[in-house]
């Protein structure tokens, strides 16, 4: 598949358009950010974690019914995937207190959750990514109805099918984001990327952190946190 001009550059990764109208090349960068840009800077091979866990992961989605942008592993930094128009929304399942969560509604980091949350957010940098509600989305025309539905129904299943894979993994899954596209026939996949950028993931013994929070939080071992969870995903891959 042949890469052509790039169509758009974001915080982590670059897309490119391909001779099919309808496929497009991702490539993942080393760059690393946090709190909306504010925060900048590189970590080692983060990219091609990244783009090889994302892999995995979505492959392992497909099979179980989630359907999924992923079309093929190019090389350790770029995947043929499908286009779809971006729906601006951010979606996040919590299954444990942590983050942002936390210090909105003054609950204490690690508390377990009787049952997932869901959040959707406007996806937009110029705003600061604000919460909204499925009112708000549809006010605002970023989705119909139909479609919040069915976003909400692939992201609880994507959790549930997520939360017992990284448990074999000994990892937890404490919360992550999802976003998800339109195919040109209006059909809404999942799309993005699934990892250590994307999702809390916690050692399930420990409770040590295997994410960005590291980076965030000025925790140190960042590269050696992401080749830890991408060792364990590939131990556990048959699971």
């Amino acid at each position: 598949m042949e890469k052509r001009e790039m169509l758009y550059e974001g915080k982590a990764k670059r897309v490119y358009a391909t001779e099919d109208p309808e496929l497009l090349i991702v490539s993942y960068k080393d760059d690393a950010t946090a709190f909306n840009g504010l925060k900048k800077g590189t970590i080692a091979g983060k990219g091609v974690i990244n783009n090889e866990m994302s892999n995995r992961l979505m492959q392992r989605l497909e099979k179980a019914g989630v359907p999924t942008h992923f079309v093929e592993e190019l090389s350790e930094r770029e995947t043929l995937v499908k286009r779809v128009q971006i729906v601006p929304l951010e979606v996040i399942i919590r299954n444990i207190a942590a983050g942002s969560f936390s210090k909105r509604y003054g609950v204490e980091e690690g508390v377990v959750f009787s049952q997932p949350t869901i959040e959707f957010s406007y996806k937009n940098d110029e705003l600061g990514d604000p919460l909204l509600n499925t009112s708000h989305a549809l006010a605002l025309g970023l989705a119909t109805q139909e479609e919040i539905d069915t976003i909400r129904r692939l992201a609880f299943q994507t959790n549930d099918l997520l939360r017992a894979f990284w448990s074999s993994c000994g990892v937890t899954l404490v919360d992550f984001k999802l976003e998800f596209g339109r195919l040109s026939d209006g059909t809404v996949i999942l799309a993005d990327e699934i990892s250590p950028d994307t999702c809390r993931l916690w050692d399930a013994a420990t409770g040590e952190k295997l994410d960005k929070d590291r980076f965030r939080r000025d925790l140190g071992g960042v590269e050696d946190a992401y080749a830890e969870v991408m060792r364990r995903l590939m131990e556990h891959e048959d699971c």
